[in-house]
């Protein structure tokens, strides 16, 4: 019979995994590293997690996700408030901690599907939340057309912002004023 996860330990891991995350990437992280850092043994850890994938899943479960705290505050002008979401979104994720989020999210799901939907799912919850709001406040000031699915356009939403972490990079204020311009151009009203 396996001996029982001692939580001291356990959360040890898990805080080692985000420090090691925010301080050199994901690619960096080994087991024995986060051995030492944690103060545990290599085995303990292989005893409760098969991988670093495992463990960076339930580290960001429990913790904070970097790029989820994108906050943008809405006005009356609609074309303004979606380019100031791309650009603080793509240059949130375009910094290193969350270039290193987007690529282990992908290693993560690779492994261990289920839990990257929740991950993934839990990244996208903030960007879906302002977009149906900001759509929401669109129709009621009669820019938005009330047949337009918030949904998709959440999507393309968190499509953009995680191509701009996959590549490390933000996207260029040329990219963010044309996805705009044809993104009103799709959902106006009248």
């Amino acid at each position: 019979m396996p001996r029982p996860r001692s939580e001291k330990a356990r959360q040890s891991v898990l805080e080692a995994m985000r420090r090691a995350l925010a301080a050199d990437g994901y690619e960096a992280v080994t087991i024995e590293g986060l051995a030492e850092s944690a103060e545990v043994s290599k085995q303990t850890i292989y005893r409760w997690w098969p991988s670093k994938a495992a463990i960076l899943g339930e580290a960001l479960l429990e913790g904070s996700l970097p790029g989820a705290e994108v906050s943008v505050p809405m006005t009356d002008d609609l074309g303004a408030d979606l380019r100031a979401w791309f650009s603080a979104m793509s240059a949130g994720l375009a910094r290193p901690e969350g270039v290193a989020l987007a690529r282990a999210l992908i290693e993560v799901t690779a492994a261990d599907p289920e839990l990257g939907l929740v991950l993934n799912e839990r990244l996208a919850a903030p960007i879906r939340e302002w977009v149906a709001e900001r759509v929401s406040r669109g129709r009621a000031a009669g820019d938005v057309r009330a047949d337009v699915d918030a949904a998709a356009i959440a999507d393309q939403f968190i499509a953009m912002a995680s191509y701009s972490a996959l590549i490390g990079q933000p996207l260029s204020a040329e990219r963010v004023e044309e996805t705009v311009v044809r993104l009103l151009r799709g959902i106006a009203a009248g």
